[in-house]
């Protein structure tokens, strides 16, 4: 399959409704839709097979695309200039904020002539369940088209004359200047004349929702335009109906073009949110992380007696995601294996304790956490006493081995040392004497067995070559002073092995994580470099490394997990990690720069 037919990662943008999202590529194509919820089967996943995988394109022929978000909002617009004309596809979903998970799916496009009359080019090719569920269609003249399967039901509302082929539906048409047309998407709902009227109605409430949540934010910082673009891409990946947050909606775009690093993002990692949460908190969006929390404690009662939490879950809270490898599909740009569920949830991943406990510590903070969650987390912090110092995958989920992971020892330290914390502040009942001893004991693990003196720096593990950027946290979780000289040895160290201008790779890809390839630079990772530098008092250099990361994000402001060697785009997109650590990183800085 030619590159031709896969746009770039970074030339798209997203869409969403609270319980899924849709990525619109800037020739006007969804080439990545999974009705109901982020971790459903696709209807459109062309991004992952052109031939196979489906779409719904609208686009201007033989013109230039630009594409931007209305202000303040996740409502795109795609321009498109022609030599005679200039036309426009708006597109957005309507949010449906409520805790009901069975509510309609709309994806809504509004085709429209901006100067001179636009010539129009409409084809919708839905292919259910990732290409497996063969369909029908049916044309209802005035009505639109029913695609049906046996997975499910595709509505196209439009009163544009469509015309069917095979099992697509296309139309070409022309606007007058100033004039629209109208396309409503729907899933399992029923044919019907579309109202005069109902899509501006539908823009209007989309509109008037984003504008009404941005308004809550506290931030007034030197960059408003891209932290609150990465506020709004944090709440897109929000499953509204259990305040569960996907670490992104797409699965098995590659972190190497061809190579084998291809992964399921599409569930909630207990990390990944709790760091959400915090970002999300710091801006002044409270609502979301109490959602959050209260999510987290279903999963802590849920969890077996004498048994820790998993690393990930689905959004409605199942931990059992057996990882499948789709063989008809050939992957972007034929970067195979494409998967869907991810083995990690079955790894050992200690670390995420003390990203859930420093949350919850930043949470108690603003809104007093509730008794039943805190004996639901005293039995996790239990289990975590008896087994922090097990060798495990780590932060990275490595699939060479398990080990003893100085970024896990960290997070033990993190967790029992918030736990002392808030039952001292809040005078809530626990062992605080053994878990001011636990966390002692992993102090003295990362002081003694990680620290490589020769090096001058804190190694991966103890015993271990590589340095792992996940330990540019230690100041971020107050386990270091800012200038503390072991970490600012460390942080020189990483400047020499791991960071190329203000690109920071996690860790040297050699192998041993077990996985054949390289992989790009990790952009969470250059965002906590630009917290490590402030931390350290090295200002200027911090915001120069920051400005340069702000030119990696693409044409509204969105990022992927990670850098290709030619600055392009890899891994899933939109990434929470990356939006959220800028976020964090932006308000560290403002305050050093104040």
């Amino acid at each position: 399959m030619p590159d031709t037919d896969y746009p770039p990662i970074e030339e798209h943008a997203v869409i969403g409704d609270l319980r899924t999202v849709a990525l619109v590529a800037t020739d006007g194509t969804i080439d990545w839709y999974c009705p109901q919820r982020f971790d459903a089967p696709s209807v459109f996943a062309s991004l992952l097979d052109a031939d196979r995988g489906g779409s719904f394109r609208i686009h201007c022929p033989d013109s230039r695309a630009k594409q931007l978000y209305l202000p303040d909002s996740n409502i795109l617009m795609t321009r498109f200039l022609t030599p005679r004309a200039v036309g426009e596809v708006v597109d957005f979903m309507v949010p449906v904020d409520s805790d009901v998970a069975e509510t309609p799916h709309v994806v809504v496009r509004q085709a429209r002539a901006v100067r001179g009359t636009a010539t129009f080019r409409l084809r919708c090719d839905p292919r259910f369940d990732y290409g497996r569920a063969a369909h029908t269609v049916t044309l209802i003249p005035g009505s639109g088209a029913v695609f049906e399967s046996v997975k499910g039901t595709l509505v196209l509302r439009t009163s544009l004359p469509l015309r069917v082929d095979g099992t697509a539906v296309f139309a070409e048409f022309d606007l007058p200047m100033g004039e629209t047309a109208d396309i409503v998407l729907e899933w399992n709902s029923t044919i019907r004349p579309l109202i005069i009227g109902e899509a501006d109605t539908l823009f209007t409430r989309t509109l008037n929702y984003w504008q009404a949540w941005l308004r809550q934010s506290r931030y007034h910082g030197r960059w408003r335009e891209m932290v609150l673009r990465s506020a709004l891409v944090l709440k897109l990946l929000v499953y509204r109906p259990t305040g569960a947050l996907v670490a992104a909606p797409t699965t098995s775009l590659p972190e190497e073009l061809g190579g084998v690093r291809n992964w399921d993002y599409r569930y909630t990692w207990i990390r990944d949110a709790a760091f959400t949460t915090y970002a999300l908190m710091a801006l002044g969006f409270t609502d979301e992380a109490a959602a959050f929390m209260d999510w987290l404690e279903q999963r802590c009662h849920e969890a077996p007696k004498d048994s820790g939490l998993y690393v990930l879950y689905s959004v409605d809270g199942n931990a059992h995601l057996d990882e499948i490898v789709l063989e008809h599909l050939s992957g972007y740009r034929g970067s195979k294996p494409v998967r869907i569920g991810n083995a990690a949830a079955e790894q050992l991943q200690l670390d995420i304790y003390g990203e859930l406990m420093d949350s919850v510590y930043l949470y108690n903070k603003k809104v007093p956490i509730s008794f039943q969650l805190w004996e639901a987390l005293g039995r996790q912090l239990d289990w975590l006493a008896k087994h922090w110092d097990t060798p495990d995958e780590g932060i990275w989920e490595t699939r060479g081995g398990r080990q003893r992971f100085t970024y896990s020892a960290l997070m033990t330290w993190v967790a029992f040392e918030r736990a002392c914390r808030i039952s001292r502040q809040r005078g809530l009942p626990g062992p605080t004497n053994d878990w001011k001893d636990l966390a002692g004991q992993a102090y003295r693990f990362v002081q003694n067995e990680a620290w490589n003196p020769t090096r001058g720096a804190y190694m991966e593990f103890p015993g271990s070559p590589r340095l792992d950027a996940s330990l540019l946290c230690m100041p971020l979780v107050k386990f270091s002073g800012p200038t503390d000289p072991r970490f600012l040895s460390t942080l020189d160290r990483f400047g020499e092995d791991l960071v190329s201008d203000s690109l920071v790779r996690r860790y040297a890809a050699d192998g041993s994580d077990g996985l054949t390839g390289d992989e790009g630079t990790f952009n969470l990772c250059s965002f906590w470099y630009v917290e490590a530098l402030t931390r350290a008092g090295r200002v200027s250099e911090a915001r120069m490394v920051f400005e340069k990361m702000l030119t990696y994000a693409n044409h509204v402001g969105l990022y992927a997990e990670e850098i290709g060697s030619s600055g392009e785009a890899l891994g899933n997109f939109p990434q929470a990690f990356t939006h959220l650590a800028l976020i964090s990183a932006a308000i560290n800085l403002d305050r050093a720069l104040a």
